[in-house]
């Protein structure tokens, strides 16, 4: 199975997805504290950068 630049991006995507609602899960469930809303932001950057990942494939 040959990897090229599209697939890796795609992974590196879903991985990010996959971590983002983690850490929003994190957020909301497990830290009801202040430290709740960092987890939530992090999650929310780590989609922002899986939306970058998934505009860069075709393109790279």
């Amino acid at each position: 199975m040959a990897m090229n630049k599209n697939t890796v991006l795609a992974w590196a995507t879903t991985i990010m997805i996959i971590v983002g609602l983690c850490l929003i899960g994190l957020g909301a469930f497990r830290y009801n504290d202040i430290a709740g809303w960092g987890f939530a932001a992090v999650g929310g950057g780590f989609f922002c950068i899986a939306w970058v990942f998934n505009a860069l494939k075709g393109r790279v």
